[in-house]
């Protein structure tokens, strides 16, 4: 007699390397269409499985967990898990995993490339070579700023705020960072210094945002944060859209109060800010810090290893919940 699988559901296509994972043990459901598993249909299907291979876009809240008997563990294709009711989930049993540290590098190295691309205007420039506009070389065409000898503001100096401080050492910029804690390789490699957010908003020329989304760094970066910044200044952010407050950094930028901003993430994903889209000193893209072929395999192949290790009685590798394990 065969052995029983167990019955997971995974919203959204992922790399096969974690699907592969997953199909030796596992009567699998891969949610085929490329857009978030509609509310309904996961209410529906969540109330079978074992476990739940997520992504940061389905809301796995109280009326989705109470849908679901049988879970046992919510496995996030993602580093951050606002999208979870962690605390409700641990009162319920279910062990919630992330995937941290993998794609550390591809965010960075993303950070890095919207830091470039908007204090050298590379997107202006860009358009405006296609537009069939460049009429040759000017003293005056697409001025931006230098970085060598700047000031980087590492807002969050966890793995991710670190890796991007680590990048700035070609350009010998002075690092300055705010974190709940200090962070001893920051101080020791880069002569880096912690200081209140305050002082860092009003001395750095690009400010780099690596805090999760908490009630605490909700709008984190509101007008008053805004209005501290150099009107010189590069706004950065790869972390979470609602950590800026949207509006009033539209009219910050509208009003020349910061020269630029680079954003990955957005407050009500997947809308944009209208007026956001109109600004030609912002560089804009669709959440793709982590795309990458390496890290976007390596996330399902933890994403997996995560839900497995659960389901057959094992802690797994990053429980972002683990006092559930000692009543499992």
């Amino acid at each position: 007699m065969a052995e029983k699988k167990f019955s997971v559901l995974v919203t959204r296509k992922i790399p096969q390397s974690g699907l592969e994972l997953l199909r030796p043990s596992c009567e699998l459901e891969v949610y085929p269409e490329d857009r978030p598993i509609p509310r309904q249909e996961l209410l529906r299907k969540i109330a079978k499985v074992d476990g739940l291979l997520c992504l940061l876009s389905d809301i796995i809240d109280r009326e989705v967990l109470d849908a679901a008997p049988r879970l046992k563990v919510l496995s996030n294709y993602a580093v951050g898990y606002n999208n979870i009711d962690v605390e409700y989930a641990t009162r319920k049993g279910v062990v919630v995993t992330n995937t941290p540290g993998v794609l550390t590098d591809a965010t960075a190295d993303l950070a890095w490339a919207l830091l470039l691309a908007t204090a050298r205007r590379v997107v202006e420039g860009d358009r405006l070579v296609r537009q069939g506009k460049f009429r040759g070389w000017g003293p005056m065409l697409l001025l931006g700023h230098d970085l060598k000898g700047k000031t980087l503001g590492i807002v969050g100096a966890g793995r991710i705020g670190t890796a991007v401080a680590e990048r700035s050492v070609g350009w010998k910029m002075r690092v300055l960072y705010y974190s709940r804690r200090p962070n001893e390789f920051l101080e020791k490699e880069l002569g880096a210094r912690k200081v209140p957010l305050e002082e860092l908003l009003a001395e750095a020329d690009f400010v780099s945002l690596h805090v999760p989304l908490t009630p605490e760094t909700h709008h984190l970066i509101n007008g008053a944060a805004l209005r501290k910044m150099k009107p010189t200044a590069i706004l950065i952010n790869t972390a979470r859209g609602a950590v800026v407050d949207e509006p009033a950094l539209v009219q910050a930028l509208k009003e020349k109060r910061l020269a630029g901003a680079g954003l990955d993430v957005y407050e009500n994903e997947p809308q944009v800010h209208p007026e956001l889209l109109k600004l030609d000193n912002v560089v804009l893209l669709p959440h793709i810090g982590s795309a990458t072929v390496e890290t976007r395999d390596e996330m399902a192949r933890i994403a997996a290893r995560n839900l497995l290790a659960v389901l057959e009685g094992r802690k797994p590798e990053f429980p972002v919940n683990p006092q559930v394990f000692p009543t499992r």
